[in-house]
């Protein structure tokens, strides 16, 4: 997923973002209101973990602005406020989960996990089979075979971004946004580079080019 990571506490947001990044997820983090508005408003998020109490505000104005133009987002609110009244403000305000500082990093990821799938549409098979290639989203797995095979974070972010619609031709500039975040650069080549060893494990047919357009996974069957 494309997860925004909106947290003021440098050592915790540094954390939380190296962490999540190892779950295979494409992560930015901003500290302020305004450095969220201006990323919301120019990517599009699957996922947000939102602290409360930012320089700029309480992160339940933004959580409201997100919720009354309905946005598809998930949002995991992060914060210091344990008081069972700040709980109940934040879910009534649209958040989706709510854990409480200090927090385990792996007590968040999982959390993470579970608020995805309550988003997961029908669209969004659990498992999607592609001749002999099965892509297993609940565990992150892609086998051939009945193998499970050894693929890198990046090439699973891509591998997760095309089996969200399977047929849907997904540009390289959106391939890109599921592989990085917003401060890193990406060789002009990059994408290109990774369908071709992603072919090389799964076979060339899973993975078809759309010329002039970009790439989509093959037809297949929820398995």
């Amino acid at each position: 997923m494309r997860i925004l990571v909106v947290e003021d506490e440098h050592d915790l947001g540094a954390a939380v973002q190296e962490r999540v990044r190892m779950d295979g997820h494409a992560v930015d983090w901003f500290t302020t209101l305004e450095e969220a508005r201006a990323a919301i408003a120019t990517v599009d998020y699957d996922f947000m973990l939102l602290d409360l109490g930012l320089p700029d505000g309480n992160g339940r104005a933004l959580l409201r602005d997100i919720r009354r133009t309905s946005m598809d987002i998930a949002i995991l609110i992060t914060t210091a406020e344990d008081q069972i009244s700040d709980r109940i403000a934040g879910l009534s305000d649209g958040a989706d989960d709510y854990i409480v500082k200090p927090y385990d990093l792996n007590e968040l990821v999982a959390r993470i996990a579970a608020v995805a799938r309550r988003y997961a549409t029908p669209r969004r098979q659990a498992c999607y089979r592609v001749d002999e290639v099965t892509i297993d989203r609940e565990n992150r797995s892609v086998s051939r075979d009945g193998q499970r095979l050894d693929l890198t974070a990046r090439e699973w972010a891509i591998m997760e971004l095309l089996s969200r619609s399977p047929g849907q031709i997904y540009s390289r500039q959106q391939i890109d946004t599921a592989l990085y975040a917003l401060d890193r650069d990406v060789d002009s080549n990059t994408v290109e580079v990774f369908i071709s060893r992603l072919r090389k494990k799964v076979g060339n047919a899973v993975i078809r080019t759309v010329r002039g357009r970009g790439y989509c996974l093959a037809d297949g069957e929820a398995a």
